[in-house]
């Protein structure tokens, strides 16, 4: 059994325009000492999916699954109460921006204690000796003094850094990482990625990496899910997924890579993610999609089989390419001319 079992996850909002589906039909697995890499652009709904299993939407937000559960509990049929005692123990969470995610009113060691207040049974010494614990362990030189810090008096990385021992403060099981590198110079990006990834392996907990940069997939990760416009468009191992993608998505967003440019130009992906009002009725990629057809702006696909990376498209790449003979199926099955 999963750790984090979720199917067919489908977020709404309501708005004055009338209702918005920010999430719509994701399915996520993610097993103990695993690393799950959920990566799109901005827009694409990584963030939202995540804050539905953490309980933090607003109102306005309306969750729904065929199934969502966590180490075998119904998370949907929760209540408040009994969802307080889970997150921040059992599962925990690290937002995209350190600085505005710790209070500035009050200094990281109170913070810290807090959270081991919440959630644990130790009294004021225990919980200052595994505050100052945390902090070495997330590589803070100088914990007891840093812990008299407020968030001002720290960079953005040290930010971070306290974030993450929030997060593990209290050994979660399932450990969710949102953009935890975004604000974050380059050096100080690869010792934050090392530090999740050697606490991922020393506490055998799962990790969901959210994400909209494959290099750092290719870096950490062992399966991806590739979400676009709320959707899932490909779900692969990570070495499978490098070596052949098969949704026109996933081949952009590795073809933008710098590394694997060939021209003087980098490549991009023309257009935007859609938005409430413009929304494609079949394929939600077409209007950005060079491969894209009369078919996929007329008829939404369904997805491949596993050993096409279940990939949310009429004709999955292979090789980089367009499968020919699942492009003539397609064809006569909707009678387009050839």
């Amino acid at each position: 059994m999963s750790l984090l079992d979720i199917q067919n996850l489908r977020v709404r909002f309501a708005t004055r325009g009338g209702a918005f589906t920010a999430v719509d039909g994701v399915d996520l697995a993610v097993d103990p000492r695993e690393i799950v890499a959920v990566v799109g652009e901005s827009g694409s709904g990584k963030s939202v999916a995540m804050l539905a299993v953490m309980g933090l939407l607003p109102w306005t937000a309306t969750v729904e699954a065929d199934r969502m559960s966590f180490d075998g509990i119904d998370l949907l049929g929760l209540s408040a109460k009994a969802r307080r005692r889970i997150i921040g123990r059992d599962i925990a969470m690290i937002f995209q921006e350190p600085m505005s995610s710790l209070n500035p009113c009050f200094t990281v060691g109170f913070q810290i204690r807090e959270m081991l207040k919440a959630h644990t049974g130790l009294d004021r010494a225990g919980r200052q000796a595994r505050a100052i614990e945390l902090l070495a362990k997330v590589g803070i030189p100088e914990p007891e003094r840093r812990l008299k810090s407020y968030p001002h008096q720290m960079s953005g990385g040290m930010s971070q850094r306290v974030m993450i021992a929030m997060a593990i403060s209290c050994d979660p099981k399932l450990l969710i990482a949102d953009e935890p590198t975004t604000a974050l110079d380059v050096t100080i990006q690869a010792q934050i990625l090392d530090l999740l990834a050697q606490l991922q392996r020393d506490t055998g907990m799962g990790l969901v990496l959210i994400t909209h940069d494959m290099g750092v997939v290719a870096e950490v990760a062992h399966r991806v899910l590739v979400q676009y416009a709320g959707r899932p468009v490909e779900t692969n191992g990570a070495e499978a997924l490098f070596a052949d993608r098969h949704h026109p998505y996933t081949e952009a967003l590795l073809a933008a890579l710098p590394e694997r440019a060939s021209a003087r130009r980098l490549p991009a992906i023309p257009g935007v993610v859609p938005g409430q009002f413009d929304r494609p009725k079949a394929c939600v990629f077409s209007p950005r999609c060079r491969f894209a057809f009369d078919l996929c702006r007329e008829v939404a696909p369904t997805p491949a089989g596993p050993e096409l990376g279940r990939a949310l498209c009429h004709i999955p790449l292979v090789d980089g390419v367009p499968t020919p003979v699942r492009a003539e199926a397609y064809r006569l099955r909707q009678g387009v001319p050839a």
